[in-house]
C-alpha cells in the first residue's frame, strides 16, 4: 500500500471513535455519525474498533480509517490474532492497529509473525500499539508503518482523569531512537495543549478519543470539577 497514507497523517490530528459495551452510544450508525462530525471538525484519520463499526465508519468517511478489533479485557486484546487483522481488513480498515507487546497472544504466533503473515495475504498498513519503548523496538524490527504510545498507561481510558496526560517521555524516547519512524502519541491526550505539545515533542501525529468521543467521561469531568 502506498506510503502517501502514512505521509497524509503527519501533523494530523487522529479522532478515536469507540464506545464500550453496554454504553449509550455502542451502536455501528451512531459511532459514524461521529467519525463525520470529527472529520468536519478537521480530523485527518478515525481510529474505530469492531467489523461493524469500521464498516460503517468507513463507508461514512473520506481519511483514513485505523481498525482494531477488541476481544476480552485483559493479556492481548487489541486485534490479538491474525484472524481479527484479516477481518478488519476485510471490513475496510486502512490500517490495521495490532497490540505489539510480547505478552502470548491466542494463537500462538508473535507480533513479527502477525504482522508478516497478514501482509503475506493482505495490502494494508500496520500500527503498532505500544507500551514500552522494548515494544517500540519489536515493532521497528517487524516493520510495522507506525508505532503508538496507545498502551503505556496501562488503563482503560475511561479510567483516566482529566488531568493525566500523554506519555511524553516514551513518545521522545522513541522518537530519538527512531528518528525516521512515524512515532504516534495515543493516550490520556485530554486537552488541544496536550495535543500540541505531544507534536513539539516529536509525535508524527496525535490520536484523541476520550476527550472528543466519550461524552460520559467528559461529563463527569466537569461534575468532580464542580465539587
Amino acid at each position: 500500500m502506498s506510503s502517501s497514507v502514512i505521509e497524509q497523517l503527519k501533523g494530523a490530528l487522529i479522532v478515536s471513535c469507540q464506545a464500550y459495551v453496554g454504553e449509550p452510544m455502542r451502536h455501528p450508525e451512531t459511532m459514524a455519525q461521529i467519525a463525520r462530525a470529527a472529520e468536519l471538525g478537521g480530523a485527518g484519520a478515525i481510529r474505530c474498533q469492531g467489523l461493524a463499526d469500521i464498516a460503517a465508519i468507513k463507508g461514512r468517511v473520506e481519511v483514513p480509517v485505523i481498525g482494531l478489533w477488541k476481544e476480552g479485557h485483559e493479556g492481548v486484546y487489541i486485534t490479538p490474532t491474525l484472524r481479527h487483522a484479516m477481518a478488519c481488513v476485510s471490513a475496510g480498515a486502512d490500517i490495521v492497529a495490532i497490540d505489539a507487546t510480547d505478552r502470548p497472544r491466542p494463537d500462538g504466533r508473535t507480533f513479527a509473525q502477525t504482522v508478516a503473515d497478514l501482509r503475506s495475504c493482505c495490502d494494508t498498513l500496520v500500527m503498532a500499539d505500544c507500551a514500552t519503548l522494548d515494544d517500540i523496538r519489536r515493532a521497528a524490527a517487524a516493520r510495522a508503518d507506525l508505532v503508538s504510545t496507545t498502551l503505556s498507561h496501562g488503563v482503560a481510558a475511561i479510567d483516566c482523569t482529566a488531568a493525566d496526560g500523554p506519555d511524553l517521555e516514551l513518545l521522545r524516547a522513541a522518537c530519538r531512537e527512531f528518528p525516521a519512524m512515524p512515532v504516534v502519541c495515543e493516550g490520556r491526550v485530554h486537552s488541544p495543549q496536550d495535543a500540541r505539545e505531544a507534536r513539539e515533542a516529536g509525535a508524527w501525529a496525535v490520536v484523541v478519543g476520550t476527550a472528543i468521543t466519550h461524552p460520559t467521561s467528559i461529563t463527569s469531568w466537569f461534575v468532580e470539577g464542580m465539587r
